[in-house]
């Protein structure tokens, strides 16, 4: 693994712009027009409240609402892109439709809406996958996401503030973790370079390792060579100038 992996593009920047811009056009237009799009959201459980999977990210009650998710969306989409570009794009529709559907079957009876949902889905993405990967730059930004984002952890409890959606939050933070697992990046593997590295490396067939006891202290063992010895039949060697016959054994060293 090498740091080539991490090519910035525009993507990086065009695409977080563009998402929040989205969510502040439906927010223009709904104010500007006085369109209720609360009835679009989630309602957890019936078949008109199943559209609010698709449309309730892009649904905010205010302009509060509409501020705190678009910070986090800003940073944490900019770092997918960036460290994980060829899963952004399905982490993000993924996470969206997996985490709707989640809130739909556990929500309670009332509208859910807003993008914090997916917010808990990227946080929860960059958390976990940073650390199955063991990279140092990847478990870096992992602990950066904590270190900014961590306190939200307490919202995906029920009874800290009856206002959000904790349900939403919960989904997004579950659907996150599933996809973290789901999506295997060999690209950020460390690349096999000692025979001990490899997976179905034998200790006990190996002949340094087999120098040393279970306890990892140098045992002095009998060496691969002294282990092949043959003793070989006697052999008859005749000297002509004395009719004598010598059996001499010996032994291959």
């Amino acid at each position: 693994m090498n740091d080539d992996q991490f090519k910035f593009s525009n993507s990086v920047i065009a695409l977080p712009l563009f998402f929040v811009l989205v969510l502040w056009v439906v927010y223009w237009l709904q104010i500007r027009f006085d369109f209720d799009f609360f009835d679009n959201g989630i309602y957890p459980r019936t078949l008109s409240g199943f559209q609010g999977v698709l449309f309730s990210p892009f649904i905010h009650s205010d302009l509060n609402h509409l501020y705190n998710n678009s910070i986090p969306l800003l940073v944490l989409l900019a770092a997918l892109r960036y460290f994980y570009p060829k899963q952004t794009f399905s982490v993000v529709v993924f996470g969206i439709l997996l985490s709707g559907a989640l809130t739909w079957l556990i929500g309670r009876n009332s509208y859910h809406i807003g993008a914090s949902g997916l917010i808990y889905v990227l946080v929860s993405f960059i958390f976990f996958k940073g650390i199955q990967t063991r990279y140092y730059r990847l478990v870096a930004l992992s602990l950066s996401v904590i270190v900014l984002y961590g306190g939200m952890i307490w919202y995906v409890f029920p009874e800290i503030d009856n206002s959000i959606s904790w349900e939403g939050h919960l989904s997004g933070f579950v659907v996150g973790l599933a996809l973290s697992l789901l999506y295997e990046l060999p690209e950020y593997k460390k690349a096999v370079v000692y025979e001990w590295q490899k997976p179905d490396f034998n200790p006990e067939a190996d002949v340094f390792m087999r120098q040393f006891d279970e306890d990892g202290n140098f045992a002095n063992l009998p060496s691969p060579e002294e282990d092949l010895r043959v003793e070989e039949k006697p052999k008859t060697y005749f000297v002509s100038n004395y009719q004598t016959n010598y059996e001499i054994t010996k032994k291959k060293l």
